[in-house]
């Protein structure tokens, strides 16, 4: 089978190597990929946003699978096009990718499907969203309607923060994306990521993590796009697993299919959790990153062909064979990540670092420059190891982190110190 895999990030690197696990992969081809993904597949420079262009790219190198890893493409309607061409994609039509494209909309299905969520406003008034916030106090959540890249949403805790965020938002700092905000109620508990592979019809949930959003340790600082993450997630115990897909996946589904866009790809469900009891923070439409490369590490080759009959609508016979094991991934940045940063910074140690089954280099933000491996982004790698216990995954996954000569960069300590205590 010829793969194509769009996305250029941590979450397309895992998936990538994940999918070189299993003998049906004959040939792999990323786009754009980056320095480390180059190192195991083919790379090649498209424009990931025009469908047309990808399905001629796809017949002209014989493509069996396309695999879209970031929300762009598929809000775009990427996974439209290529199914008109005939091709198999793993991913939701630009319709169903509304789930993460606009707040809003999850809002209204929400309320159409009777999923626990948490109270909210919606509004494109400046003036009325003030009003509104006045009204609520504080905390309260603001975010951006639209794709803000994992950045729009504010957690204020004092009312001048919520304001604050705001004019931000209305006044462009997250472009059209912030032409619309949703303003919700702050919900207490602890957060979970769970994923569910959906073919249209059947949801098969394919575990579940814990990511780190906060730029500092213990959960400070402003919010990233993720710094650590890992698998599986304590508070996900099967009673509380069978509420979310009872009460919120499955009536969601039925929802959209009911719309006449049934969903198929992975559902990213983020999820509050107080007394057993889960509610819905915010759907994604693809893998989150970094928690796809502990879901990845933990399941291997199999992946590929979870996501082929998701893709086929199989998922009725599809299994899940998990092993009784733990993954953990600790994100290097930046020196100045999630704001200002440079780049071009020279990152030594990478070559020596183990790769096996318990231990894998995951390259986020990577370029290569006189056959050296240099800095080009924000998040630049995901450390990411397997281990019988929590600990002895955070063990790994810090000794990998320890090999590594960057000076220029940094990554939390504390990587899943809720569970570990």
């Amino acid at each position: 089978m010829n793969i194509l895999i769009l996305g250029g990030g941590g979450r397309e690197h895992s998936i990538a190597w994940a999918a070189l696990q299993n003998p049906k992969c004959d040939r792999l081809i990323v786009a754009p990929g980056n320095a480390g993904i180059a190192e195991i597949a083919d790379c090649a420079t498209l424009d990931i946003l025009d469908g047309g262009f990808v399905a001629g790219f796809c017949e002209a190198e014989a493509i069996d699978f396309v695999i879209i890893g970031p929300e762009a493409p598929l809000a775009a309607g990427v996974a439209d096009r290529l199914r008109e061409a005939g091709l198999l994609v793993f991913g939701p039509g630009a319709e169903a990718a509304r789930l993460e494209a606009s707040k809003s909309f999850t809002k209204t299905i929400c309320d159409a499907a009777g999923a626990p969520t948490a109270a909210y406003g919606h509004f494109t008034d400046l003036a009325a969203a003030r009003d509104y916030v006045q009204a609520q106090g504080a905390p309260i959540v603001v975010k951006a309607d639209g794709l803000a890249a994992g950045k729009g949403v504010i957690v204020a805790e004092t009312e001048d923060q919520a304001l604050a965020a705001l004019d931000d938002m209305f006044g462009g700092e997250f472009g059209a994306a912030g032409a619309e905000v949703v303003i919700e109620e702050f919900m207490t508990g602890e957060e979970a990521s769970f994923f569910v592979l959906c073919d249209g019809e059947t949801a098969l949930p394919i575990g579940t993590a814990q990511d780190h959003k906060r730029v500092g340790e213990g959960d400070t600082g402003p919010n990233t796009g993720g710094m650590g993450a890992y698998s599986p997630a304590p508070v996900m115990t099967e009673a509380v697993t069978q509420k979310a897909l009872d009460r919120i996946v499955r009536p969601v589904l039925a929802e959209m299919v009911r719309r006449g866009t049934p969903y198929q790809g992975v559902l990213f469900v983020g999820l509050m959790i107080e007394n057993e009891q889960p509610r819905l923070v915010e759907f994604n439409v693809r893998f989150g990153d970094p928690e796809c490369q502990v879901l990845m590490m933990r399941l291997g080759g199999q992946a590929l062909d979870l996501m082929q009959a998701a893709a086929e609508g199989r998922l009725d016979e599809a299994r899940v064979n998990w092993a009784e094991d733990h993954a953990l991934t600790v994100v290097m940045a930046a020196n100045g990540y999630p704001g200002a940063y440079e780049k071009g910074s020279v990152i030594t140690g990478l070559d020596e670092a183990p790769e096996d089954s318990f231990h894998q280099v995951f390259h986020a933000g990577t370029a290569r420059k006189d056959g050296r491996f240099v800095a080009s982004g924000g998040r630049v790698l995901a450390l990411t190891a397997r281990g019988a216990t929590l600990q002895e995954a955070a063990d790994r996954a810090y000794g990998l982190v320890d090999r590594i000569d960057w000076p220029q960069g940094f990554c939390r300590r504390d990587i899943g110190w809720r569970a570990l205590g």
